[in-house]
């Protein structure tokens, strides 16, 4: 068992035809990953990488009435657009790389998604992987295995590490998601902590996080109260950020004296997580926990 995604999933690809959409198409079907189609307004009837492509996520959904998730490469002033149009469609997972989306449309499709009972991951975010299954994102699958650890990350690039360094220790992974590095994401750590609680192959938990926020805190807190119960290694990102200071993503801000490192790793060890100094530490701390 895996975590919202595995090797049955179908997926269509919003913005297939532009270049990142296309390039990553590409390296999700040698990934394995089961694309059914593409959706790009105004090039229905081509091709890419032999994948049929559609101008609406209606006729792509009527054409291939089994497609449960979507992928979003559109430019940040469409992808709100995008985003709708999946939930519309039915698709019960949805996927925003786009990055750049003002957080006030974020906020709107967030809400609309939970209505409608769609999982948004993102937007802003690597995606997500089920090792050895399925790949909805922009990962490089060669860092990842199959195994019994889970991922939650707001860093794209700290997953791949992270994970790498787990399969080069021979630990594989469940699921790994890429939640986002935007202020306001669809699935959050908590959301998604409950989602691993209930998979009986993921036997711990990493948590990858960041300056800026409460995600981390809430997960502790989580924890603590004992709503999640399987062992857990974190590691936070930005240990000698400045106050105010932006680190990279949007998300990553210490402001009004909430969000800083030592806050998070205080409240993580508080409820018996073991944190990281370096990401290279994980596997080591993972195999005390296992």
């Amino acid at each position: 068992m895996v975590v919202l995604v595995d090797e049955n999933t179908k997926v269509i690809v919003q913005g297939i035809t532009g270049h990142e959409g296309s390039f990553h198409t590409k390296l999700m079907l040698e990934y394995g990953t089961k694309i059914v189609a593409g959706v790009t307004p105004g090039k229905g009837g081509m091709e890419v990488h032999g994948v049929p492509v559609y101008d609406t996520m209606e006729e792509a959904v009527a054409e291939h009435p089994d497609a449960n998730a979507s992928i979003i490469f559109v430019p940040a002033k469409f992808a709100s657009d995008a985003v709708y149009e999946a939930i519309d469609a039915g698709m019960k997972v949805v996927v925003v790389i786009t990055e750049h989306i003002p957080v006030h449309e974020t906020l709107a499709f967030v809400n609309y998604a939970k209505e409608k009972g769609t999982v948004i991951i993102g937007p802003n975010c690597p995606g997500i992987i089920s090792p050895g299954k399925t790949k909805i994102g922009i990962m490089p699958g060669h860092a990842f295995s199959p195994g019994p650890v889970g991922i939650i990350s707001r860093s794209g690039t700290l997953t791949y590490e992270v994970a790498y360094a787990l399969t080069r220790a021979g630990i594989g992974q469940t699921t790994a998601i890429g939640v986002g590095g935007d202020p306001v994401v669809g699935l959050t750590f908590t959301e998604a902590m409950e989602l691993f609680e209930k998979d009986p192959e993921t036997k711990a938990l990493v948590i990858i996080g960041e300056i800026g926020g409460d995600m981390e805190e809430r997960a502790a807190k989580m924890i603590e109260e004992g709503r999640f119960t399987k062992p857990v290694v974190a590691f936070v990102a930005g240990r000698t950020a400045p106050p105010g200071k932006r680190m990279g993503h949007a998300g990553a801000i210490i402001m009004m004296g909430t969000g800083a490192y030592q806050d998070k790793v205080k409240a993580l060890e508080k409820a018996g997580v073991k944190v990281a100094r370096i990401p290279q530490e994980i596997p080591k701390l993972i195999k005390e926990v296992l």
